[in-house]
């Protein structure tokens, strides 16, 4: 049986030690860890003190089942912990409670802080107030009791949003017991909540006297809610250059100061792990742009245009990621569809806490994957871009990726691995003969393309077998540019898509051809797909 509660955890950074790196530390490594566990918490929030006391900083943790915190689960975090963290913790004064929720009451406005925006959440308030029972028969029956009333008094009180009264846990037998009584109000409540710190009596005479002593009243201040994927660039971009990177022990987070870059994971509800990297503009109310590659590639493809949109636009956070059947996919393998692969992207979005991208670049199937998701999450999405891509697949072409995963799984007669025919087979379809020229070019995709794990592409290819968005298009609410290499399909697809340009929206959507290109402009001509894009960037 579940017996919901609370991590509750006290923390004063100890002089010498950097507050960017106490708060890098804890948004990008020790609370998105703790996150991807949702089996054990529902949430973390960072708060501020409010009262100009210490300790100055508190983390609150919702635990689905206070009796997974003795799990190996839970335990083996601190026993693992990475060597930056225990160099860090070690110059916290930290202080950790464990509570066993006993009551909530809340406002009919109440929403719960991890399903708003940072910018709903960010301010609001926590009144905090604890008391120690004393040794009395019945002290702890009365201080329910006073609990009781106290929060019936609290929740008359202009922007109040919910009370919670928890108990000491039993997870902390011989522990002398305490009451905490959380109480949330909106920022505009400020003015309500403030003078509950000051008032006198805050506790009835008697259970003062009598029951219990206030061990603790403090008034803080939201500023941080974790997700499930490190996302903090401002405090990251805040370390001296020189700063080492953080590598965690699974390899799977990396952030660099030097170059203020976080890449990492989030886990799509079926167990997939989406890779992903974030940088550009630290700043966390930044605009965001996404970029979802090719089949076959990885985010990398983005590399030498993400030189120059860093130059020309500094103001954009940028997202890219693997989309699935990059690298190994759940068991038992299933075919990816595009409507997958959309989901996959609105679940990215999610674990960073972006509830709104401004605009979404993709291209082929990650072109396909933009107008689906444009059309399926429209509230997510300002603009995108879509590129060399199809609305509408065929069975010749269902045929051709039949074929491709044909030649990918038979192994070369030297012993290589049959996707490295396949690599050099995909690059020479792709590329303008002009790229063919480019040697290293040419190199760099063939060994993106062999990078890719094959039982993914097995079954990611099949997202691009099946689909027809063209009825649909009419629908798509999100304004958007079509982009094509000029000798993409020899031309091929050029044709196609100015055939369903038309077809988007209200208005339809603009053509641009970007020269000298073929399947993928943005690494074949980077300045001529700047000139294409950049214009509504």
């Amino acid at each position: 049986m579940a017996n919901p509660g609370m991590l509750y955890v006290t923390m004063q950074p100890k002089p010498g030690l950097s507050i960017h790196q106490f708060h890098e530390w804890y948004n990008n490594e020790h609370g998105p860890t703790r996150l991807r566990l949702p089996q054990i918490f529902s949430n973390g929030l960072r708060y501020r003190a409010a009262d100009g006391k210490e300790p100055e900083f508190l983390a609150v943790y919702d635990v689905v089942s206070m009796s997974q915190l003795e799990t190996d689960t839970y335990t083996s975090l601190r026993a693992n912990r990475s060597p930056r963290e225990a160099d860090t913790i070690g110059q916290v004064d930290v202080k950790r409670y464990f509570w066993d929720l006993v009551s909530v009451t809340q406002s009919p406005l109440f929403i719960p802080i991890e399903q708003l925006t940072d910018k709903e959440a960010e301010g609001i308030l926590l009144l905090s107030l604890e008391l120690e029972l004393k040794d009395t028969a019945d002290a702890e029956i009365q201080t329910k009791m006073w609990f009781k009333e106290h929060v019936s008094s609290v929740s008359k009180l202009t922007g109040w949003l919910r009370s919670r009264v928890l108990r000491t846990s039993s997870l902390e037998s011989g522990s002398p017991v305490s009451f905490i009584a959380l109480h949330e109000f909106s920022k505009a409540g400020r003015a309500a909540a403030t003078p509950l710190l000051t008032s006198a009596p805050l506790v009835w005479s008697e259970i003062q006297e009598n029951h219990a002593t206030v061990n603790s009243q403090r008034l803080y201040e939201l500023f941080y809610v974790f997700g499930p994927a490190p996302r903090d660039l401002f405090n990251l971009s805040r370390l001296e250059p020189s700063t080492p990177k953080f590598v965690s022990p699974d390899q799977r987070t990396v952030t660099s100061p030097a170059t203020t870059t976080i890449f990492s994971y989030a886990t799509a509800p079926d167990g997939l792990k989406i890779p992903y990297q974030l940088e550009g503009n630290p700043d966390p109310k930044a605009p965001v742009i996404a970029f979802c590659n090719s089949l076959l590639t990885s985010f990398h493809m983005w590399d030498p245009f993400i030189n120059i949109l860093k130059t020309q636009r500094p103001q954009y956070r940028i997202l890219r990621y693997d989309f699935r059947g990059r690298h190994t996919i759940p068991s038992p393998p299933a075919p990816a569809t595009l409507d997958t692969l959309a989901d996959d992207l609105s679940s990215l979005l999610a674990a960073l806490r972006i509830p709104k991208l401004d605009t979404l670049i993709g291209v082929s199937m990650g072109g396909a994957t933009t107008l689906k998701f444009a059309l399926k999450y429209p509230e997510k999405l300002v603009r995108f871009i879509a590129c060399d891509f199809n609305a509408a697949s065929s069975p010749a072409n269902t045929d051709a990726w039949k074929q491709r995963i044909a030649i990918a799984e038979t192994p070369l007669e030297d012993g290589a691995p049959g996707i490295q025919k396949l690599a050099t087979q995909t690059v020479e379809r792709w590329f303008h003969p002009a790229t063919m020229e480019k040697q290293d070019t040419v190199r760099w995709m063939e060994d993106m393309v062999a990078g890719n794990d094959l039982q993914g592409f097995r079954y990611g290819c099949q997202a691009l077998w099946d689909y027809d968005m063209k009825a649909q298009m009419k629908e798509c609410q999100v304004p958007a540019l079509l982009v094509v290499g000029e000798g993409d399909g020899k031309g091929a697809l050029v044709k196609a898509m100015d055939s369903f340009k038309g077809l988007l929206g209200k208005d339809g959507a603009e053509l641009a051809v970007v020269p000298e290109a073929g399947h993928l402009p943005m690494c074949e001509n980077p300045g001529g797909f700047w000139k294409a894009v950049g214009v509504v960037l």
